[in-house]
């Protein structure tokens, strides 16, 4: 039986082609890929930023809330409040200082990574 033309074996020398083009295929699929799978990530990582930022500008205007209450009922328990002081020397026994002379925080900002999308 006769082999058809282009099923027979070379004789000699082999050709370098298709094993190179097998290589270049695989490693431009690949490529493809991990760009495909980085910028899904990097878009996934973005929402997530996004979500806390929301978050800790929240979490921001409530640590003010609070700090603005701890120094009423400061300055209370300093007029001679006996619930505001019944309140501090809880707060104290807890670990918890009021500073009624600090400064207050500036208006909430950013995380101060640039915002790019």
């Amino acid at each position: 039986m006769s082999e058809p033309s282009g099923w027979s074996a070379p004789r000699g020398r082999m050709s370098v082609f298709f094993p190179l083009l097998l290589i270049a295929a695989s490693y431009l699929a690949w490529s493809v890929f991990q760009t495909v799978q980085f910028a899904r990530d990097r878009a996934a990582l973005l929402n997530v930023r996004d979500t806390q930022e929301k978050q800790i500008e929240e979490s921001k205007k409530l640590r003010l809330n609070l700090d603005r209450l701890a120094k009423q009922t400061q300055t209370l328990a300093d007029r001679g409040n006996k619930s505001a002081l019944v309140i501090v020397e809880e707060l104290r026994k807890r670990g918890i200082t009021i500073n009624k002379d600090s400064p207050p925080p500036g208006p909430p900002t950013g995380s101060g990574a640039p915002a790019t999308k």
